[in-house]
């Protein structure tokens, strides 16, 4: 016994060694693809910065981040803590079919004061439709899939506590039933927290009538798979090299339609929905209208004098494609980078629909909503 320690502590201690001089060779990343963030970079080192304990922490947080072969050593704990029963890493659950699922937490008061910072809002605009639609994420489509006793506060109970505390000015889009009728097709991404986009049209469908236009069907568009290579956040988190791809599928409108997409962060215009680059990045689902930003405005050939604002998270991009086909203008407002008075832009764009769209996890913790409240 006392060998076999010796030689575990020699092959530790070399090892650390190994690292200690690897380490400072090794060139440091400045942005990492599996995580889709800027990684912490070295600290500047000064006596003030040593006292107040910012060099330390600032320390440690670059050391975590720029770990040699990080990826590598989380992946293999991971599938380790796996094979011994583990069915959970970093907040997500190891599910049955390959499917990762983050578990929806009991809502707070954040939730109340979305809410009521919606009716608010939808009481005060004029002119406009208002709608709200509210998606539930795949853990609340599939619990048959999930681990056992995992635990999962219900979607579906506070989407209907949401539907009864609603303005009445404001039209409910009913999400969960068409999704959870069609639950069996591939409806949610294995890997992301994202809806797909056959998810996303189904739901358009089922919106259609109350928005007030005609839905297109399936056989209106040519479905392309453009990648199926697609891993996401929840595998970014778990970081399970047993899961596999996802892949990710366009509709191409066989009907004759064009677009223009412009931005209010930089001064790049698209002609197209979807921004293929992506494709070969890490970040897949912003291959959907060119990822986050705080404004978006799409232009579209439809001439019928319809312009729809939809505030939202980024559920929307993979639904929003199948809107623009029915309206002249779309605006898209992302609350996290975008802060102005809302009621004056519906009055100043002439906006005739406001529609919201979150997905339930985000709608119940976002804090941005209180920009609708100027």
């Amino acid at each position: 016994m006392k060998v076999m320690n010796r030689i575990l502590i020699g092959l530790f201690a070399v090892f650390i060694g190994g690292i200690s001089i690897l380490h400072p060779l090794t060139k440091d990343i400045y942005f990492s693809e599996s995580e889709n963030r800027v990684l912490a970079q070295m600290p500047k080192f000064t006596w003030k910065q040593l006292a107040s304990g910012n060099f330390t922490k600032e320390f440690e947080s670059y050391v975590s981040d720029q770990f040699i072969k990080k990826g590598f050593w989380t992946g293999t704990k991971s599938v380790v803590e796996k094979a011994v029963g583990k069915r959970e890493n970093n907040g997500v659950y190891f599910g049955k079919d390959g499917y990762l699922f983050e578990r929806f937490e009991k809502p707070g008061e954040q939730l109340n004061s979305n809410v009521d910072y919606m009716n608010r809002f939808s009481g005060k605009i004029k002119g406009a439709n208002t709608f709200l639609m509210l998606v539930p994420t795949s853990i609340e489509m599939y619990p048959e899939k999930l681990p056992r006793f995992a635990y999962t506060e219900s979607e579906k109970y506070w989407m209907d506590v949401i539907q009864q505390l609603l303005n009445p000015s404001t039209t409910w889009l009913n999400a969960y039933n068409p999704l959870w009728e069609a639950k069996d097709e591939p409806i949610y991404f294995r890997t992301d927290h994202h809806w797909t986009t056959h998810g996303a049209f189904i739901a358009y469908q089922n919106a259609a009538n109350a928005m007030g236009f005609q839905a297109f069907m399936k056989e209106d568009f040519t479905i392309e798979t453009v990648s199926k290579n697609f891993f996401g956040t929840y595998d970014a988190k778990a970081n399970d090299f047993t899961v596999k791809a996802d892949k990710i599928e366009m509709y191409v409108p066989k009907f004759d339609v064009s677009y223009r997409v412009e931005f209010n962060d930089d001064t790049q215009v698209m002609d197209s929905l979807y921004a293929h680059d992506f494709l070969q990045k890490r970040d897949q689902y912003s291959f959907f209208l060119n990822g986050n930003h705080g404004k978006v405005v799409i232009n579209s050939s439809v001439k019928n004098g319809r312009k729809l604002l939809v505030v939202k998270d980024s559920y929307a991009h993979a639904l929003v494609p199948f809107l623009a086909n029915h309206y002249e203008e779309i605006h898209m407002i992302d609350l996290r980078y975008y802060h102005e008075k809302l009621d004056n832009y519906i009055e100043k764009e002439t906006i005739s629909d406001v529609l919201f769209l979150y997905n339930i996890a985000t709608f119940s913790e976002d804090p941005n909503l209180i920009w609708l409240n100027q």
